[in-house]
């Protein structure tokens, strides 16, 4: 397994060992003692899974204290631009987003610590999305900041027109990041 720093600190690139032979592929995507050693100390309590179709745009989200969630986040089919957004007020990176293209094919995989807002485009169809979070769903905690905020101005990188994104009421109608509560 391979676990490498991004530019924003504590952002981590998960690429795991894939044995591959005529039967298919195997590969162990989380191993506590190989992410310890690598600074993810996370007890994770609940795994999440959606499907979506391509141009499906969720995000950006997060929770608040003490609900909180830091993410281990994958594609087990499918394709899609992955985007964490620091939002850690005293991060040299605060307001910088890193993006990953995430995939069944790559195997990728990417660590979100808390304080980071989360989102993702689907690239294909009948993508699964995957996820572990270090703390249970709160709906009165969300946070979120609308996906095509002009300050954090994130290059979604898709060939699919805005008009034809698949956005929910809820991420329609999220504040911008200049005046979204921060509790970070």
């Amino acid at each position: 397994m391979n676990i490498t720093e991004t530019p924003i600190a504590g952002l981590l690139v998960i690429e795991p060992k894939v044995w591959k032979d005529n039967r298919g592929y195997f590969y162990e995507s989380y191993n506590s003692k190989l992410f310890s050693e690598a600074g993810i100390d996370a007890n994770f309590v609940q795994d999440n899974q959606s499907f979506s179709q391509k141009g499906a745009l969720r995000g950006l989200h997060a929770q608040r204290n003490p609900f909180e969630q830091g993410k281990l986040v994958r594609v087990l089919q499918g394709k899609v631009l992955d985007i964490a957004v620091d939002i850690r007020k005293q991060s040299d990176t605060y307001g910088q987003y890193f993006s990953l293209e995430l995939s069944g094919d790559n195997h990728k995989q990417l660590w979100i610590p808390p304080g980071f807002l989360h989102g993702f485009l689907t690239l294909e169809n009948d993508t699964i999305f995957t996820y572990k979070v270090t703390n249970y769903y709160d709906k009165a905690s969300e946070i979120g900041v609308i996906w095509n905020d002009a300050d954090i101005d994130i290059n979604w990188n898709s060939s699919i027109p805005e008009e034809e994104l698949l956005l929910s009421e809820k991420d329609l109608v999220l504040p911008a990041f200049k005046d979204f509560d921060n509790p970070f």
